[in-house]
């Protein structure tokens, strides 16, 4: 391999696992208001299957790809260049970030990635690469839907701007799927401004998820939570989908359902009920990632990794998330 080559990871076709190709092909180059990152982790996100299923152009994005692609969206590595025009970020930084989402031409299943400066932030001290990966679609994710959505870009979900609830001393917050990857943050989020936080997930997690500052816990497998809560100001579920609607028993009047997943709701029930449905789509912010960086050096937040796998065998990290019941974030290593 030449010093004008690298190993990726590509999508010739559309399919299972087995349709991701470990490859030889050119470094990119940096265009206007880019840098070159020299690839350490990638973060293995739903919407890199979604790609590999065969979808090829994201909710809310106005770009599609075609085939051959290489899929990914977060990386942390090291900018190994830097276009003429920008400025702030210089070569032999540490950098992490969420790459040109919503759209699938993120490319971070590399060796090597060009990646818009305003996407990337410094990556936390106290993190290594690993654990940096793990961080920018479930972390901007969890801290768009309840921090701050920080644009004011039009959800492909809704006709409505999304807007995170006040959080603070006094306020219950129910998160379901609190395991996974936007979950686990989400709940280190909400301790962090004060809430109540209630976690579900299945039994296994109970332990880590106490750790990370759960105050009640329900087993899913076991019981049901919308027959254990009531009066929550906002239910934030990972899982979203059909089932979502569900959890809108829980709630008190004024409060929030926030789906990661929508699903469809009734407005006649939920003006009935006096409480909001909202959904957002996470989009690349390296101003946000700088500020959930701060927390992430201070461990306030912190990042649980599930697993990780070579790049060369994406294949397997794919087979894990089909599996499910995640704990925190599946990561690849490009060295």
């Amino acid at each position: 391999m030449s010093a004008h080559t690298m190993r990726a990871i590509r999508l010739h076709e559309h399919g299972g696992p087995d349709v991701l190709r470990y490859e030889e092909v050119p470094v990119p180059s940096p265009g206007p208001g880019e840098v070159l990152v020299r690839v350490h982790a990638i973060g293995v996100n739903p919407p890199d299957r979604y790609l590999r299923g065969g979808l090829t152009t994201m909710p809310g994005s106005q770009s599609s790809v075609s085939l051959p692609v290489i899929p990914g969206t977060d990386v942390s590595g090291v900018v190994a260049a830097v276009a003429a025009d920008v400025t702030g970020l210089s070569v032999g930084e540490e950098v992490f970030g969420l790459l040109r989402f919503p759209g699938f031409d993120g490319s971070a299943y590399a060796e090597y990635v060009t990646a818009p400066a305003s996407d990337l932030a410094r990556k936390p001290a106290r993190l290594d690469h690993v654990h940096a990966a793990g961080v920018p679609m479930a972390g901007l994710t969890a801290w768009q839907f309840l921090i701050e959505q920080g644009h004011d870009h039009p959800s492909p979900f809704q006709n409505a701007r999304h807007r995170p609830a006040p959080l603070g001393t006094g306020t219950t917050v129910l998160v379901n799927g609190a395991a996974g990857g936007v979950g686990h943050f989400a709940v280190q989020l909400a301790k962090w401004k004060g809430a109540k936080v209630v976690a579900v997930a299945s039994g296994a997690h109970a332990s880590f998820l106490r750790e990370l500052g759960a105050d009640d816990f329900i087993d899913y497998t076991r019981s049901r939570p919308e027959a254990l809560v009531r009066g929550a100001d906002l239910v934030l579920d990972t899982v979203g989908g059909p089932g979502s609607s569900r959890f809108l028993s829980t709630l008190k009047r004024g409060g929030s359902l926030f789906p990661v997943f929508p699903g469809d709701f009734d407005p006649l029930e939920t003006r009935k009920l006096g409480v909001t449905v909202s959904s957002a789509q996470v989009r690349s912010s390296g101003a946000q990632l700088a500020e959930l960086g701060r927390l992430l050096d201070t461990g306030t937040v912190r990042v649980a990794i599930d697993s990780t796998f070579p790049l060369a065998n994406a294949r397997a990290a794919h087979e894990r998330a089909a599996r499910g019941h995640i704990r925190g974030k599946l990561v690849l290593t490009a060295g």
